[in-house]
């Protein structure tokens, strides 16, 4: 039982600091699930992330529950999922019926506006630890290269640059 109130109270925490979404929230996970808590590894997230992306859902919660999964099983994945999402249900219904009489304020389109800083600096932040993790060797810096222009000038799904970099991977490391 333990366990599973650890999970909740650290996705929960987790849950509760991150803005911006799931790219924002990679390095208090990488901090708290691979630094303090070793529940995976950096590769490990790495993968759960390029997943989350593919599958349906929210990020943060795909790999809460991929994390949970992997700690305690099938209920582990539901109580991380719970964990993560508890602290934004909470919060946006206390904020529900006042968010609209307050968003036309300067000061709080102002604070939205540093807050969209913020989420930019933890993205960016998280590209850079990913990026000396996930780029070995020559074949995964041209991959690299190819993703990010393709990224660039292609107008196409995320997915189907993740399930292409799949395939590029078994085929340049067979």
């Amino acid at each position: 039982m333990k366990i599973f109130a650890d999970l909740f109270i650290t996705f929960a925490k987790i849950g509760a600091v991150t803005f911006g979404g799931g790219y924002a929230m990679l390095p208090i996970l990488q901090r708290e699930i691979v630094e303090n808590k070793r529940w995976g590894t950096d590769e490990e997230l790495a993968d759960y992330y390029a997943i989350g992306q593919c599958t349906p859902g929210v990020i943060a919660v795909n790999v809460g529950t991929f994390i949970g999964r992997k700690v305690a099983g099938i209920p582990g994945g539901i109580v991380a999922t719970l964990g993560v999402v508890f602290p934004s249900v909470v919060i946006i219904a206390l904020l529900a019926g006042v968010i609209q009489a307050y968003s036309s304020l300067e000061w709080v389109k102002h604070a939205f506006a540093g807050i969209r800083v913020c989420v930019c600096v933890l993205i960016f932040n998280a590209v850079i630890k990913l990026f000396g993790k996930a780029i070995i060797d020559r074949w995964t810096l041209g991959m690299y290269l190819l993703i990010l222009a393709g990224s660039v000038f292609l107008n196409w799904s995320p997915v189907i640059f993740v399930v292409l970099a799949g395939l590029a991977g078994v085929i340049l490391k067979r």
